[in-house]
Formats: structure tokens, sequence, C-alpha cells
């Protein structure tokens, strides 16, 4: 780790106001660049990613530096997005399905000549729930045993969800007449 970022987060634990505006302002685009698939809008991502700044914050003094900071500030980011859907979304449909549909047979040929924002785009727009689980596990690595366990769902619900996501982004694709050649 550079020394000036060691610096920074040293002066951080001190709770010194300049060095913290100096860390959120060197990173608050990666921070974003987590968050905003994980959200609607970049309003919901600013608020996402403010949050996540403010546990990094508080929980400093639990990084240890022998780690990545940018991973665990990637880890702090995506739990913000978790809590997030938590505490706002917590009433949308789950779809609670213990015998879930068959994830793996979706065609990825329409996303393979799209660009990473016009994928992203078109994730923001998939209902809570399906957006949560399709990053948690397309993006983030997660099984679904894990996403159930984050979520308090089952894990058929998150199989079913991630399969609803992503028959959801292959309609929403084929609808704005985005096709492979």
């Amino acid at each position: 780790m550079p020394n000036e970022i060691k610096d920074i987060l040293t002066a951080c634990q001190h709770n010194d106001r300049s060095a913290q505006e100096k860390l959120y302002r060197n990173y608050y685009g990666y921070a974003m660049s987590i968050c905003l698939p994980y959200t609607k809008d970049k309003t919901e991502a600013e608020e996402v990613a403010n949050d996540g700044f403010i546990k990094v914050f508080n929980h400093l003094s639990s990084y240890d530096s022998v780690q990545s900071f940018k991973g665990w500030l990637r880890r702090i980011m995506v739990n913000s997005a978790i809590d997030y859907y938590r505490r706002n979304k917590k009433h949308y449909n789950h779809d609670d399905i213990e015998n879930a549909y068959d994830a793996d047979s979706f065609d990825t040929s329409v996303i393979d000549q799209l660009s990473a924002n016009e994928i992203m785009e078109q994730v923001q727009k998939l209902p809570p729930a399906y957006q949560l689980v399709f990053n948690l596990y397309a993006v983030e690595g997660y099984k679904h045993q894990e996403i159930a366990k984050q979520l308090n769902i089952s894990e058929g619900t998150s199989k079913s969800n991630l399969y609803k996501a992503k028959a959801k982004l292959k309609e929403q694709l084929e609808l704005a007449h985005i096709k492979p050649n």
C-alpha cells in the first residue's frame, strides 16, 4: 500500500476531517461504480455510497492493512447496498418459490454485443429483488446459499430471482431493440 494512503487512513482513524475528505474524494468514483449497479439511479447510488463511507470512517480500526483497501471498501459498499435494499425495498416481491427454475438456461448471446453501460442501464431497470440477487451472483460471485443468508430468503428464492432477473433482462434488451448481429 502506498505511503500516501497509509497516512490518509491513519489520519482518518484520528478523525481528521481533511483526511476523511481526501479519502472520500479519492475513492468516491470507485464507490459509485460499485453502488450504481445495485440501485435504480444515481441519487440512490449516492445515498448508498455515502452510507458506505460513514461505515468506512466508523469501522476503519477494523481494516487490516495487509489486505487491499479497495477490496475492503468494495465489501463495505456491497454490504451498504444490501442494507439499503433491506431498509427501503423489503416489501417488494421475493417470489418465495422452493423449486426454482434452472438459472443456467439463459442465452447470453444477447448481452455479448453490449457495452457495460448498456447492460448496467438494463440491470438498473430490474425489480429491486431481482437486481440485488443478479448483482450478488453475477457480479460479486456469491453462491445462492450465501445470498439467501444475506437477504434472509430461501435458497430457492435466490435461484428463482436470478432466473427471473436473467429472463427479464433478456426481455428488456430485446424490447429496447438491442439485439446481437
